[in-house]
């Protein structure tokens, strides 16, 4: 049921007549209507512009994944700190566990919250106003920290006092960093296969391949099974990328020949790529091999996992691939996200003549 409290008032009063079968809980001491989706949306409408609707009691408790990787939160609570250091609160812990967070989402949103209250280490971190969070974020301004750090400090601190706490939306007008707009490094196809030629160990020369020839993130290829290479079908099956959604990209054939050569050697038998002792393999490792491949092939750009990511879609995009296909490859919920590329893509500019020429 959908239960609603409100203060006595002869307007709200006769709205709730016209919600669809009120009832009144005695044990509650509120009127309820039954739950469903089309009732919310009801109880939206009818009272919008009217008074202001609390949903978090609602809406609080519903995961934001419901087949995530485990949430580990129990190292934090076993941490050894400073001395006089400030712990993030029991309870923030236990939201992000119920709303099972990635991982790394759990300890940004800790790290960053604990940076906050160590601030304000003498105050009772509930008494903290919107005039306490804009002096801490004008420290971290001259700092000149980047504008993602600042918006991951924010929701960081918003997370705690609307979510954990249950408070209105009290910090909306905290003002955010202007968005960067930054274009993505993309480096050409002959540098990928120069990358892939330097590379002589047959598993981190699969790494790079899938990592360019799928258009992965590294978190995706980490999380890569046995069971997701589809050789019949030629597909890549990635589960619960970012944002929580399935997908499916492309095999290469060049790619499954070195991956069965690489199964042959390595056994494999849960993740595709597992460290020495078994287990998920090393996000850093893989940070390590792409940069030592750049380095061997002699490109100057600062390449990580994801410059290879964003080469996948540049490169499909300049061999005319359908950019709504390319947005499918990449799992973008949006295709103005994929539309990023149009700006690096080399054939977007080799029909305008140069001036100079």
């Amino acid at each position: 049921m959908i239960g609603i409290q409100f203060t006595h008032d002869k307007l709200i009063q006769n709205l709730i007549k016209g919600l669809p079968e009120p009832k009144w809980s005695s044990k509650y001491h509120m009127v309820y209507i039954l739950n469903t989706k089309k009732n919310l949306g009801i109880i939206f409408n009818t009272f919008k512009g009217v008074v202001w609707i609390n949903y978090n009691k609602f809406l609080s408790n519903r995961p934001v994944n419901t087949h995530n990787e485990v949430v580990d939160v129990q190292w934090f609570r076993e941490r050894k700190t400073p001395e006089g250091y400030r712990v993030c609160p029991e309870e923030y812990l236990l939201k992000l566990e119920l709303k099972r967070y990635a991982n790394s989402t759990v300890k940004t949103y800790v790290n960053f919250f604990e940076m906050f209250i160590n601030h304000y280490m003498d105050r009772d971190i509930t008494t903290l106003n919107e005039s306490d969070i804009r002096s801490y974020l004008q420290r971290l301004i001259h700092r000149n920290v980047s504008n993602s750090y600042l918006n991951q400090t924010i929701n960081a601190i918003k997370f705690y006092y609307e979510t954990v706490l249950g408070m209105p939306n009290r910090f909306y007008d905290i003002e955010r960093p202007r968005k960067e707009h930054k274009l993505p490094t993309v480096i050409s196809k002959e540098e990928v296969i120069a990358m892939l030629n330097c590379t002589t160990n047959l598993k981190h020369k699969c790494i790079l391949a899938l990592l360019y020839s799928a258009g992965l993130r590294r978190s995706e290829l980490l999380n890569l099974r046995v069971k997701d290479i589809d050789s019949k079908r030629m597909l890549v099956s990635i589960k619960g990328a970012k944002g929580n959604k399935d997908r499916v990209s492309l095999l290469s054939e060049t790619v499954l020949e070195d991956l069965r050569l690489y199964f042959k050697e390595w056994h494999p038998k849960d993740f595709l790529f597992e460290g020495r002792k078994g287990g998920k393999y090393s996000a850093a490792s893989v940070i390590q091999i792409v940069k030592q491949a750049a380095h061997k092939a002699g490109i100057l750009q600062n390449v990580t996992p994801h410059t290879l990511r964003h080469s996948f879609a540049t490169h499909l995009l300049e061999s005319n691939v359908d950019l709504r296909q390319i947005q499918v490859l990449l799992g973008h919920g949006s295709s103005k996200t994929t539309e990023i590329y149009t700006h690096v893509a080399t054939n977007t500019f080799k029909t305008i003549k140069n001036p100079l020429d």
